[in-house]
């Protein structure tokens, strides 16, 4: 009996082998051992997934998302082809995967983290140390980074992935607003403007930044929160 591929086996204990015992054996032929296919374990899988994620997304920024294909994707985590679209059926199903992940991330990592802040500048000072903090973390990088990027999706993906990049924006573009109203501020910056001027400060970073060099992570909260508080505030 062709046995079937199990090169995830040991990632997600997808496969298993029946021993030829007669209770095991009702799956094929007596007297044959078969691979059944069992249950995957949700946190197996989900770890499996995450794997595939952050390979696909250090090959689309070495090589490019046009010139990578599913073969490389498979062929960096020594997985099968037929073990990778157990997972995922397309590249562009990676691709928006790696965006919703990341949008996930910046969801659970900022903005549930400040919702009970009750003083809007505090929340605001505490968005941009958090959002900083998810372009620099090393496990997520580059998943988060996948966001910034002009990689094309079928226009259906690429309309869920913007609808989220936008509940993000008015996230900012409002706490914003109430930090100007707050203050009282007086300054021409329309909340709007400040929000994208904001995260594309933020978000520009991945180009430059290196671990190793002067301005660490702690430098760029406390100089990026205060060229943004004197730009759009005072």
């Amino acid at each position: 009996m062709t046995q079937p591929d199990t090169s995830l086996a040991t990632k997600s204990g997808h496969f298993d082998l029946l021993t030829t015992d007669q209770k095991s054996c009702k799956f094929g032929n007596p007297g044959r051992c078969v691979y059944a296919v069992l249950p995957m374990a949700r946190e197996a899988t989900s770890d499996s997934r995450h794997e595939i994620l952050q390979a696909a997304a250090r090959l689309f920024q070495q090589r490019g998302y046009d010139a990578t294909s599913m073969n490389d994707v498979a062929g960096a985590l020594k997985l099968s082809k037929g073990g990778l679209y157990h997972h995922f059926q397309s590249k562009d199903e990676i691709l928006f995967h790696l965006m919703d992940h990341a949008m996930d991330i910046t969801q659970e990592q900022v903005i549930d983290r400040v919702r009970d802040i009750a003083d809007p500048e505090e929340r605001l000072r505490m968005v941009i140390r958090l959002h900083i903090g998810v372009v620099l973390r090393e496990r997520d990088r580059e998943i988060t980074v996948m966001l910034h990027e002009n990689h094309p999706l079928p226009p259906p993906l690429r309309r869920r992935i913007n609808g989220r990049k936008k509940d993000y924006v008015r996230f900012v573009e409002s706490l914003i607003a109430e930090v100007q109203k707050a203050r009282k501020s007086k300054g021409t910056a329309s909340p709007r403007a400040a929000a994208f001027a904001l995260l594309g400060m933020i978000n520009w970073i991945y180009q430059w930044y290196r671990p190793e060099g002067t301005l660490q992570e702690e430098h760029l909260v406390r100089q990026y929160t205060a060229i943004f508080f004197a730009g759009a505030f005072e």
